[in-house]
This record gives structure tokens, C-alpha cells and sequence, in this order.
């Protein structure tokens, strides 16, 4: 499924088939928590920006609408008419940050909803459950994401309890996916690394999961509280242990800049909800800089949000408008932000792509490492 078409150092270009579409990587996927990406972006935005995948979450879309109400519907991809692959996160995160009363046992988690206080069941079983009534391309693991520093004796045996479990989600998908009534039989189980940040557990633990021989394999656990300079190092790490010929995730990263030095580390799949979380409160990325709306100085600034940009917040409407919007609490000024972010971030991918393919990664990355990260 995986095609690994070229390298530049240790910078991959390659292609993910699914059943959905293939997939171009580096790949950033854009981050529709409860099947919508908030700011008012509807599917066909999503193709406007030129979006390849979209990420949906388990856990939200299992408290509300449910997901036998997706399943019900067809599955995402007719619940939100969206044409692309789909990845599902697999609630664990949302679990450990969100909910409320936790309980971990090695049958799973029991929690209370963060909307209602409901007391709700999670293991890899049901986790697995839901996201095939989701019928996603690509479902994740479930597994425990620790805080970052978490102590050495619970993070080894908080790992070897996500071992325990990807082996359950992986016997659970294979019986789901056999199903007469699975709405999607190929759909695809990726693991994912954790070891909080200790070198030697993370290795380990890689080296443990690349023996169940899954679709692809996802670095979980980082962007939790530990500074880049770490993240990259347990990236660097985990990376020669990961396997080649297949696709690798580094779950919930981040800013251009952490896309970059990603990629430059051998990571194929990104995502982040900031491009949108930032563009709802004027936040905006350009190819020359970040800026902030909100300024005084874009008070009376015909120039688009950027000069060039190709996005359709760019291509009809000045600064001084958007800012207008957003002062005036129009959902219109956080929907042509978020339209432009996405835009900018898929856009990066695509020069990163061509970059790769022509042999000039390395003199990219070393140009629009400064640009990404200067405010204006």
C-alpha cells in the first residue's frame, strides 16, 4: 500500500494507496474533530484548499451524534460527503485529556463524558468497534498517551499495557473487517509508539509493535508538555526502527516548522488542529511570516492576508475587511482565516512534495525554516 518513491537523506517521498484514494506524503491532514472542521468549513472547502485527508475523532463522534448514528448514515464519508480518506484518532488522547474521573484498568478505561458526566467503557475492543460503524480509511490504536515527564516505572508499564492492547485492536479489526455487515472491510489499523520521553522505552517499544506487521506506524505522545528540542530527539530515536515500506504519523505536530523538521526526519503523515485554531482568533500563516489580524495596522490594509496567495480568502478579500469581521464577531472573518491557514499548511506539503522530488529538499528546508518562524 505504501511506496516509498524517493529519499533525500533521510526525507521520504512516496504514495499511500487506500481504498479511498491514494495519498501523496508528506501528507498534513486537516483536522475535522466531529466530522466538520470548525469555522463554518464545509467538505467542499476541504477540496477548495486541497485537502488530501481529513481527521476525524472517535471519542467525540462516539458521545455525540453516537457512532451507530454514523453508521447508520452510511459512515463518515457519506455523513460528511467527503470523498478523500479518512483517518480516525482513537479516543485515547481525548480520554486522558478530556474526561473527567479517569480509571485505567487493563481491560480499559472507564471515564465520565466531559459534555454530560455520563460514565462511559473504553477498551481496544470498543474503540475498534466504533471506528469501523465510523467506517474510516484508516483507524488508530487505542492506547495510553502519558503526560510528559511521567515517571520512568509508569511510562514502561504504561507502554507494555499499549503493547497488550494493539494486539487486541489488531485481532478485533481482523474479525470486524471479515463481517458481512462492516461498511468498510478494508479498513486499515495503524500502531503507535509511546515511551514518554525515554529513549530506550521508545526504542523498545518500536521494535516490539514492527513485529505485528500493520499498515503503518504513528509516534504518539509528544507535543504534551516537552520542549521541540526533545521531540526531535526521541524522533530521532524512534525513526530507525520504524519500518520503511510503510507510512509514519507523528500524531498531533504541529507548526511549519515542525513539519519541516519532521519531514527532514523521515515522518510522512502530520496533523494539528492550530492552522484552524489559530486562524478563529486572527493567527495567520504566510510564506513571509506569521501575523496577527487583530493589529492596529491592519486597520486600512487592502492587501490580501497574503500577496500571491491562491487561497479564496486571498483571492477576493483585503485585510481590513477580515479584521473587520473578526472584531465585529462575524463567523465570515473566522471562516476565511481558517480557509487560508488550511490553505497555506496543504500548500507547504505540496512545495515540499515538488522539493523532494527534485532532488532540493535540504535547500528548501534551510529557505523556509526562517520565513515560517518570523513574525510580522
Amino acid at each position: 500500500m505504501f511506496t516509498l518513491l524517493k529519499k533525500e537523506n533521510r526525507a521520504r517521498r512516496g504514495t499511500f494507496q487506500t481504498v479511498h484514494g491514494t495519498v501523496q506524503t508528506p501528507v498534513f491532514m486537516n483536522v475535522a474533530t466531529s466530522a466538520a472542521i470548525k469555522g463554518g468549513i464545509a467538505s467542499e472547502d476541504l477540496e477548495r484548499v486541497r485537502c488530501q485527508v481529513a481527521l476525524c475523532n472517535t471519542y467525540h463522534l462516539h458521545v455525540r451524534p453516537g457512532d451507530e448514528v454514523v453508521r447508520d448514515m452510511g459512515g463518515l464519508h457519506s455523513f460528511m460527503d467527503w470523498k478523500g480518506p479518512i483517518l480516525t484518532d482513537s479516543g485515547g488522547f481525548q480520554v486522558f485529556s478530556l474526561a473527567q474521573l479517569r480509571s485505567i484498568k487493563e481491560e480499559g478505561v472507564y471515564f465520565q463524558s466531559h459534555i454530560d458526566g455520563k460514565r462511559i467503557f473504553m477498551g481496544p475492543e470498543e474503540s475498534m468497534q466504533i471506528q469501523s460503524n465510523l467506517a474510516s480509511t484508516i483507524a488508530m490504536a487505542f492506547d495510553e498517551c502519558v503526560e510528559n515527564p511521567s515517571p520512568y516505572d509508569y511510562t514502561k508499564k504504561s507502554t507494555e499495557r499499549t503493547t497488550r492492547w494493539l494486539v487486541r485492536c489488531k485481532e478485533k479489526m481482523d474479525k470486524l473487517n471479515a463481517k458481512e455487515d462492516t461498511i468498510n472491510k478494508k479498513q486499515l489499523l495503524f500502531g503507535i509508539n509511546q515511551g514518554g520521553t525515554y529513549d530506550d522505552l521508545r526504542v523498545a517499544h518500536m521494535k516490539e509493535i514492527a513485529k505485528l506487521d500493520l499498515p503503518g506506524y504513528a509516534i504518539g505522545g509528544l507535543a504534551v508538555g516537552e520542549s521541540h528540542e526533545e521531540m526531535y530527539r526521541i524522533i530521532d530515536a524512534v525513526e530507525p526502527f520504524m519500518p520503511e515500506d510503510r507510512p509514519r504519523y507523528l500524531m498531533g505536530v504541529g507548526t511549519p516548522a515542525n513539519i519541516l523538521e519532521g519531514v527532514r526526519r523521515g515522518i510522512d503523515f502530520f496533523d494539528c488542529v492550530m492552522p484552524s485554531r489559530n486562524a478563529r482568533h486572527g493567527y495567520m500563516f504566510t510564506n513571509y511570516g506569521i501575523i496577527n489580524l487583530n493589529n492596529a495596522k491592519y486597520m486600512r490594509d487592502p492587501l490580501p492576508i497574503e500577496e500571491g496567495c491562491m487561497c479564496p480568502a486571498c483571492q477576493r478579500y483585503s485585510r481590513a475587511y477580515i479584521r473587520h469581521l473578526l472584531k465585529a464577531g462575524e463567523m465570515l472573518g473566522m471562516r476565511l482565516c481558517v480557509l487560508h491557514n488550511l490553505y497555506f499548511y496543504n500548500h507547504l506539503m505540496e512545495e515540499i512534495r515538488l522539493a523532494l522530488d527534485e532532488g532540493r529538499f535540504e535547500a528548501f528546508f534551510n529557505e523556509k525554516i526562517e520565513m515560517v518562524t518570523k513574525r510580522l
